[in-house]
């Protein structure tokens, strides 16, 4: 099962989409497999931190604009280089456990998208593979 998902974002944040995934979990009725989760964007990203203290986020954007800054030597025309930077660096997909119906996370672990080129309409797909 593939459910395809739509956010509007902000310039840049990170999106908490643990509860969507979980979702498509549910609707899935898998009880044993994988969660993948897949970011089609050049410019965006998937990951997985904590998300009790959104002070984690708050510090993961921080250091990714000091270790990505906008440059002006940078060649690419549509001037967001740092943006696919900060995006490579992230990934574009994490993969979870499924056990017992549930999603195998860490206590204080949670699933985000990761904008950095915004504001835009992006998507991002679940993929619930039973085995």
């Amino acid at each position: 099962m593939m459910e395809t998902y739509h956010l509007r974002t902000n310039r840049q944040g990170f999106t908490n989409i643990t509860a969507m995934v979980r979702q498509t979990l549910r609707k899935s009725g898998v009880i044993s497999g994988l969660a993948a989760v897949y970011c089609p964007h050049t410019t965006a990203g998937i990951t997985i931190n904590e998300n009790a203290d959104p002070d984690v986020v708050t510090d993961l954007l921080f250091a990714l604009d000091e270790t990505f800054p906008d440059r002006s030597q940078f060649r690419h025309m549509e001037g967001n280089s740092a943006a696919h930077l900060k995006a490579s660096v992230i990934g574009s997909s994490v993969t979870v456990l499924i056990e017992d119906g549930n999603l195998v996370l860490g206590t204080w672990q949670g699933i985000y998208f990761c904008e950095f080129d915004g504001p835009r309409s992006r998507d991002f797909y679940v993929k619930i593979i039973e085995g």
